[in-house]
């Protein structure tokens, strides 16, 4: 599996659209490095810039970008709603696929110390990159912000990491950074009804994990511990940071919120919260907004949340789920919500499918053209993993209606645990489409290899079978797709809806198809396989899947036809 890392750095100017240009350009100029989220905020007077690739090339490109950042912000003169120390403030690397949290942290000491000798500037390593306790908390390396890190600067306490530990003319331009790595960080605002952002942040102190002040009843004065120290009361949420504060472009205060952990505290759990404590407290929330982008599965349980909550089925399409997920949050309230600009995977498919088509992205009179050409693919093995997808989804379909007929409202969680059975199967499938075009192509491309030499030949030959072997593969893996979607079929036919037995009956039928198709498909590529052992073995299993698809099939139809 490639590496990937993504790095989040905030810079301190959200105004000028050419410095943030300027900036960014620097990052895009590294080959490998895709910038997919530029977020502005006039009022904080800082950008949120979000990029995704491999280590080393990420790393490269925050280089670049930190470097630019110095030339072009002046520290001095800057002004803005969030705290900040530096002209980037801070720059996290996070581990997205292929790398450990460990190795990460090896990263982003690499990328701390080059800013720190290269660019003379004061570095502190935060989160999992600290490296001692206190400075693992952004807010502790962030105190006094720019104002007071001239102070900072000079105690042996927060002594930078690396750089310089004076506050010089040049720190003076450019303040310090914190140099990061960290898990998946959503920055997430929460709007409410108010312009007070001493009510926002009564709100904030409520959700936050570290709370509020504890003070003395009788004289309004904090508690302190017996250190000296504020003593807090911890507020409701976990792994979650939030403050107040008032948005004078939008008009209204917000609780803008980090949730650091989204396993502990996931998005939809933040916003039900955010929304008990205002209507406590007499305010109350009117949307929010996401800054940055978003795991696509936050989106995804935040939809199944909340139509969990209404009672309805969530095995619907990812689609569906987000548009539910979106308007439950309110997260077009501000401007518009694009799932993919915001949507981390949807950003990287899109860049990785571009140029490329997709038949499963094909209308239908598309689809069908397409396989009548004179072209050889897609051809069965394509079509039979789409009849599989048309055979899941009837199922899920069924599901669905069952869910959510009327009189049957007790068992609408029965029904949607069936409806995503087939939604995974349906998902599955329709990979499978495209997957297996790509399987044959890559079989001719294998025989279009030189066979000049011995040496050519020898490796012509190894991936030729290499290939042929991932093409029986592929439609072996559609035919247990398939099979395994009947099931859900079969429990439709025996006690969904009675109206729509007939549409199990269809899902059954294309369902057996796919498999007796992309049986065919296993036949004649295992037959080009050299080694005969791992030939009849895939074979066995595919006759065996055919016989118990054709049963299957049987016993629904059966099923079917006694309700008509």
């Amino acid at each position: 599996m490639k590496k990937l890392i993504e790095c989040v750095p905030n810079f301190s100017e959200g105004n000028d659209l050419n410095i943030i240009r300027q900036i960014t350009a620097e990052m895009e100029s590294v080959e490998g490095v895709k910038v997919i989220d530029v977020d502005p905020g006039k009022a904080t007077n800082r950008t949120v810039v979000t990029m995704v690739g491999s280590p080393d090339e990420v790393c490269e490109a925050a280089f670049r970008a930190v470097k630019k950042a110095s030339e072009l912000i002046d520290m001095s003169r800057h002004k803005g709603a969030h705290p900040r120390f530096g002209a980037t403030d801070v720059c996290p690397l996070i581990p997205v696929s292929g790398i450990s949290m460990e190795e990460t942290v090896v990263y982003a000491h690499q990328l701390a110390e080059r800013i720190g000798k290269e660019l003379e500037i004061p570095v502190y390593c935060y989160e999992s990159a600290a490296k001692e306790p206190k400075r693992k908390n952004l807010a502790n390396c962030r105190s006094g912000e720019y104002e007071g890190l001239k102070e900072k600067l000079g105690s042996p306490d927060w002594k930078p990491d690396f750089g310089p530990s004076e506050f010089n003319t040049k720190v003076q331009k450019t303040g310090a950074i914190a140099v990061g790595a960290r898990n998946f960080l959503i920055a997430y605002n929460v709007n409410l009804n108010t312009t007070s952002t001493r009510r926002a942040n009564s709100v904030a102190f409520d959700l936050r994990e570290r709370g509020r002040v504890k003070t003395d009843p009788a004289t309004q004065k904090p508690l302190l511990d017996a250190k000296g120290e504020q003593v807090y009361e911890a507020g409701l949420l976990k792994s979650v940071k939030a403050i107040g504060w008032f948005i004078e472009e939008f008009g209204i205060a917000q609780i803008s919120m980090n949730l650091t952990d989204i396993s502990v505290t996931p998005l939809h759990v933040a916003f039900d919260k955010a929304c008990e404590r205002a209507q406590a407290r007499g305010l109350r929330v009117t949307g929010s907004e996401l800054v940055g982008v978003v795991p696509l599965a936050s989106m995804i349980e935040a939809g199944k949340y909340f139509l969990r909550k209404q009672q309805r089925s969530v095995g619907i399409s990812d689609k569906e789920l987000i548009k539910i997920a979106v308007k439950s949050l309110g997260l077009d309230e501000l401007y518009p919500f694009d799932p993919d600009k915001k949507i981390i995977e949807y950003i990287l498919a899109k860049d990785t499918q571009q140029g490329k088509k997709q038949l499963v992205d094909m209308n239908l009179v598309t689809f069908a053209e397409e396989t009548s050409s004179e072209s050889p693919a897609p051809g069965g093995g394509s079509i039979a993993a789409y009849m599989g997808v048309l055979g899941a989804s009837l199922g899920g379909m069924v599901a669905n209606l069952s869910s959510h007929k009327k009189g049957w409202d007790s068992r609408w969680e029965e029904f949607s645990n069936w409806a995503e059975k087939a939604k995974f199967y349906q998902t599955q499938l329709l990979k499978k489409v495209d997957e297996d075009t790509q399987a044959f192509n890559r079989i001719m491309d294998a025989f279009a290899l030189p066979k000049n030499t011995d040496a050519e030949k020898q490796l012509r030959s190894k991936t030729i079978q290499e290939a042929t072997h991932y093409a029986t593969e592929v439609p072996l893996e559609t035919m247990r797709l398939c099979f395994g979607s009947m099931e859900t079929i079969k429990i439709m036919a025996q006690l969904g809806n009675p109206n729509s037995v007939t549409d199990a009956g269809v899902g059954a039928l294309a369902a057996r198809a796919g498999v007796h198709g992309a049986c065919l498909n296993v036949k004649i590529n295992a037959a080009g396989l050299q080694d005969k052992i791992l030939s009849n073995k895939l074979l066995e299993e595919a006759d065996h899947l055919l016989n118990k698809a054709m049963e299957l099939e049987s016993e629904i139809l059966k099923i079917v036809e006694s309700k008509i």
